[in-house]
Protein backbone atom coordinates (compact mmCIF):
# COMPACT_ATOMS: atom_id res chain seq x y z
CA UNK A 1 0.00 0.00 0.00
CA UNK A 2 2.98 2.17 0.63
CA UNK A 3 4.60 1.20 -2.09
CA UNK A 4 1.58 2.47 -4.12
CA UNK A 5 1.38 5.75 -2.83
CA UNK A 6 5.25 6.28 -3.15
CA UNK A 7 4.91 5.56 -6.46
CA UNK A 8 1.92 7.74 -7.09
CA UNK A 9 3.45 11.14 -5.41
CA UNK A 10 7.14 10.03 -7.82
CA UNK A 11 4.95 10.04 -10.95
CA UNK A 12 2.75 13.32 -9.92
CA UNK A 13 6.71 14.74 -8.82
CA UNK A 14 8.09 13.73 -12.34
CA UNK A 15 5.18 14.77 -14.23
CA UNK A 16 5.13 18.08 -12.38
CA UNK A 17 9.38 18.90 -12.85
CA UNK A 18 8.76 17.91 -17.07
CA UNK A 19 5.71 19.82 -17.44
CA UNK A 20 6.93 23.37 -18.96
CA UNK A 21 5.32 26.87 -17.85
CA UNK A 22 2.01 27.31 -19.24
CA UNK A 23 0.64 30.67 -19.34
CA UNK A 24 -2.36 31.89 -17.30
CA UNK A 25 -6.03 30.09 -17.46
CA UNK A 26 -4.43 26.71 -18.67
CA UNK A 27 -4.37 23.12 -17.13
CA UNK A 28 -2.60 23.42 -14.25
CA UNK A 29 -4.20 20.14 -12.98
CA UNK A 30 -3.40 18.18 -16.28
CA UNK A 31 0.15 16.40 -14.70
CA UNK A 32 -2.38 14.72 -11.60
CA UNK A 33 -5.00 14.28 -14.28
CA UNK A 34 -3.01 12.19 -16.55
CA UNK A 35 -1.68 10.42 -13.22
CA UNK A 36 -5.45 9.32 -12.49
CA UNK A 37 -6.46 8.46 -15.99
CA UNK A 38 -3.29 6.07 -16.76
CA UNK A 39 -3.82 4.83 -13.31
CA UNK A 40 -7.21 4.15 -13.60
CA UNK A 41 -6.86 2.83 -16.93
CA UNK A 42 -4.46 0.00 -15.82
CA UNK A 43 -6.56 -0.90 -12.85
CA UNK A 44 -9.65 -1.57 -15.29
CA UNK A 45 -7.17 -3.40 -17.72
CA UNK A 46 -6.03 -5.19 -14.91
CA UNK A 47 -9.07 -6.34 -13.29
CA UNK A 48 -10.50 -7.24 -16.40
CA UNK A 49 -7.61 -10.04 -16.97
CA UNK A 50 -7.96 -11.66 -13.65
CA UNK A 51 -11.51 -11.63 -14.18
CA UNK A 52 -10.97 -13.76 -17.91
CA UNK A 53 -8.29 -15.91 -15.75
CA UNK A 54 -10.65 -16.73 -12.40
CA UNK A 55 -13.84 -17.22 -15.08
CA UNK A 56 -11.02 -19.77 -17.27
CA UNK A 57 -10.93 -21.41 -13.57
CA UNK A 58 -14.68 -21.59 -12.84
CA UNK A 59 -15.02 -23.37 -16.11
CA UNK A 60 -12.01 -25.79 -15.07
CA UNK A 61 -13.52 -26.41 -11.36
CA UNK A 62 -16.59 -26.96 -12.27
CA UNK A 63 -15.50 -29.64 -14.92
CA UNK A 64 -13.43 -31.44 -12.21
CA UNK A 65 -16.56 -31.63 -9.74
CA UNK A 66 -18.83 -32.91 -12.99
CA UNK A 67 -16.25 -35.79 -12.89
CA UNK A 68 -15.90 -36.57 -9.49
CA UNK A 69 -19.83 -36.67 -9.09
CA UNK A 70 -20.21 -38.63 -12.11
CA UNK A 71 -17.99 -41.29 -10.52
CA UNK A 72 -19.74 -40.97 -7.49
CA UNK A 73 -23.20 -41.45 -9.13
CA UNK A 74 -21.77 -44.66 -10.79
CA UNK A 75 -20.67 -46.43 -7.08
CA UNK A 76 -22.29 -48.69 -5.38
CA UNK A 77 -23.17 -47.41 -1.78
CA UNK A 78 -20.83 -49.94 -0.19
CA UNK A 79 -18.19 -48.74 -3.13
CA UNK A 80 -19.07 -45.25 -1.54
CA UNK A 81 -18.53 -46.05 1.92
CA UNK A 82 -14.86 -47.13 0.71
CA UNK A 83 -14.22 -43.69 -0.37
CA UNK A 84 -11.09 -43.07 0.41
CA UNK A 85 -10.33 -39.81 2.21
CA UNK A 86 -7.91 -38.49 -0.14
CA UNK A 87 -10.11 -37.92 -2.76
CA UNK A 88 -13.47 -36.94 -0.39
CA UNK A 89 -11.05 -34.12 0.45
CA UNK A 90 -10.23 -33.61 -3.14
CA UNK A 91 -14.01 -32.90 -3.51
CA UNK A 92 -14.21 -30.61 -0.91
CA UNK A 93 -10.99 -28.77 -1.72
CA UNK A 94 -12.38 -28.25 -5.31
CA UNK A 95 -16.06 -27.00 -3.80
CA UNK A 96 -14.24 -24.64 -1.59
CA UNK A 97 -11.74 -23.37 -3.82
CA UNK A 98 -14.59 -22.46 -6.15
CA UNK A 99 -16.68 -20.85 -4.05
CA UNK A 100 -14.00 -18.71 -3.36
CA UNK A 101 -13.31 -17.77 -6.93
CA UNK A 102 -16.65 -16.77 -7.46
CA UNK A 103 -16.53 -14.24 -4.17
CA UNK A 104 -13.34 -13.30 -5.56
CA UNK A 105 -15.31 -12.25 -8.97
CA UNK A 106 -18.05 -10.80 -7.30
CA UNK A 107 -15.32 -8.61 -5.61
CA UNK A 108 -13.37 -7.69 -9.13
CA UNK A 109 -17.02 -7.15 -10.98
CA UNK A 110 -17.55 -4.44 -8.24
CA UNK A 111 -14.56 -2.95 -7.87
CA UNK A 112 -14.88 -2.78 -12.09
CA UNK A 113 -18.35 -0.64 -11.55
CA UNK A 114 -16.12 1.86 -8.95
CA UNK A 115 -13.24 1.98 -11.13
CA UNK A 116 -15.79 2.45 -14.26
CA UNK A 117 -17.34 5.39 -12.19
CA UNK A 118 -14.27 7.14 -12.01
CA UNK A 119 -13.35 7.16 -15.77
CA UNK A 120 -16.55 8.73 -16.20
CA UNK A 121 -15.68 11.34 -13.53
CA UNK A 122 -12.48 12.19 -15.60
CA UNK A 123 -14.08 11.79 -18.89
CA UNK A 124 -16.83 14.73 -17.35
CA UNK A 125 -14.20 16.94 -16.24
CA UNK A 126 -12.59 16.38 -19.48
CA UNK A 127 -15.65 17.77 -21.39
CA UNK A 128 -16.70 20.42 -19.00
CA UNK A 129 -13.24 22.44 -18.44
CA UNK A 130 -12.66 22.18 -21.92
CA UNK A 131 -16.04 24.60 -22.62
CA UNK A 132 -15.32 26.53 -19.65
CA UNK A 133 -12.05 27.44 -20.76
CA UNK A 134 -13.63 28.78 -23.72
CA UNK A 135 -16.32 30.69 -22.61
CA UNK A 136 -15.96 33.93 -22.62
CA UNK A 137 -18.07 34.86 -19.95
CA UNK A 138 -15.48 33.90 -17.55
CA UNK A 139 -12.37 35.83 -16.48
CA UNK A 140 -9.11 34.45 -15.17
CA UNK A 141 -9.43 34.35 -11.98
CA UNK A 142 -12.65 32.26 -11.57
CA UNK A 143 -11.10 29.78 -14.30
CA UNK A 144 -8.38 29.71 -11.87
CA UNK A 145 -10.73 29.10 -9.32
CA UNK A 146 -12.15 26.22 -11.18
CA UNK A 147 -8.60 25.29 -11.55
CA UNK A 148 -8.44 24.46 -7.50
CA UNK A 149 -11.99 22.81 -7.51
CA UNK A 150 -10.83 20.46 -10.01
CA UNK A 151 -7.26 19.83 -9.02
CA UNK A 152 -8.64 19.13 -5.52
CA UNK A 153 -11.25 16.30 -7.20
CA UNK A 154 -8.39 14.77 -9.03
CA UNK A 155 -6.48 14.78 -6.07
CA UNK A 156 -9.30 12.51 -3.96
CA UNK A 157 -9.24 10.50 -7.01
CA UNK A 158 -5.77 9.91 -6.45
CA UNK A 159 -7.29 8.20 -2.38
CA UNK A 160 -9.29 6.57 -3.79
CA UNK A 161 -6.76 4.34 -6.47
CA UNK A 162 -5.34 4.20 -3.27
CA UNK A 163 -8.29 2.07 -1.84
CA UNK A 164 -9.28 0.09 -4.94
CA UNK A 165 -4.98 -1.22 -4.45
CA UNK A 166 -5.56 -1.84 -1.48
CA UNK A 167 -8.25 -4.05 -1.89
CA UNK A 168 -7.01 -5.69 -5.08
CA UNK A 169 -3.96 -6.56 -2.67
CA UNK A 170 -5.62 -8.13 0.05
CA UNK A 171 -6.51 -11.00 -2.37
CA UNK A 172 -2.95 -11.76 -1.75
CA UNK A 173 -2.93 -11.36 1.98
CA UNK A 174 -4.92 -12.54 5.16
CA UNK A 175 -7.84 -10.12 4.96
CA UNK A 176 -11.60 -10.65 5.81
CA UNK A 177 -14.65 -10.45 3.74
CA UNK A 178 -16.04 -7.93 6.16
CA UNK A 179 -13.17 -5.63 6.22
CA UNK A 180 -12.46 -5.83 2.10
CA UNK A 181 -15.99 -5.07 1.62
CA UNK A 182 -16.18 -2.02 4.18
CA UNK A 183 -13.05 -0.90 2.31
CA UNK A 184 -14.57 -1.50 -1.40
CA UNK A 185 -17.87 0.38 -0.59
CA UNK A 186 -16.71 3.10 1.76
CA UNK A 187 -14.17 3.92 -2.01
CA UNK A 188 -17.96 3.43 -3.52
CA UNK A 189 -18.57 6.23 -1.26
CA UNK A 190 -16.03 8.55 -1.96
CA UNK A 191 -15.90 8.18 -5.98
CA UNK A 192 -19.84 8.71 -5.85
CA UNK A 193 -19.18 11.68 -3.50
CA UNK A 194 -16.82 13.59 -6.06
CA UNK A 195 -18.98 12.65 -8.98
CA UNK A 196 -22.01 14.40 -7.77
CA UNK A 197 -19.84 17.10 -6.83
CA UNK A 198 -18.52 17.37 -9.88
CA UNK A 199 -21.55 17.37 -11.56
CA UNK A 200 -22.88 19.85 -9.43
CA UNK A 201 -20.06 22.53 -10.13
CA UNK A 202 -20.19 21.81 -13.69
CA UNK A 203 -24.15 22.28 -13.48
CA UNK A 204 -23.15 25.84 -11.17
CA UNK A 205 -20.92 26.76 -13.82
CA UNK A 206 -22.99 26.49 -16.79
CA UNK A 207 -25.84 28.57 -14.84
CA UNK A 208 -23.87 31.14 -14.32
CA UNK A 209 -22.74 31.23 -17.98
CA UNK A 210 -26.35 31.80 -18.63
CA UNK A 211 -27.21 34.39 -15.91
CA UNK A 212 -24.41 36.20 -17.77
CA UNK A 213 -25.94 36.11 -21.34
CA UNK A 214 -27.12 39.85 -21.93
CA UNK A 215 -29.12 38.80 -24.58
CA UNK A 216 -31.93 36.02 -25.80
CA UNK A 217 -29.73 35.26 -28.34
CA UNK A 218 -26.69 35.15 -26.09
CA UNK A 219 -28.80 32.78 -24.20
CA UNK A 220 -29.21 30.61 -27.16
CA UNK A 221 -25.66 30.89 -27.95
CA UNK A 222 -25.02 29.51 -24.75
CA UNK A 223 -27.24 26.80 -24.53
CA UNK A 224 -25.93 25.39 -27.83
CA UNK A 225 -22.39 25.73 -26.78
CA UNK A 226 -23.55 23.48 -23.39
CA UNK A 227 -25.49 21.10 -25.41
CA UNK A 228 -28.32 21.94 -23.35
CA UNK A 229 -32.22 21.53 -24.93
Amino acid sequence: MKAKSRMIICLLCLLLISTPARPANTMVALPILEIVKAVTKKVIKAIDLRIQRLQNKTIWLQNAQKQIENVLSKLKLDEISEWTKKQRDLYKDYYEELMKVKSIITYYKRIKEITSKQARLISEYERAWNLFKQDDHFNSSELDYMEKVYSGILEQSIKNIDQIFLVLDSFATQMSDLKRLEIINNAADQIDANYDDLILFNKQNVLLSLQRAKTANDVNKVKQFYGIP
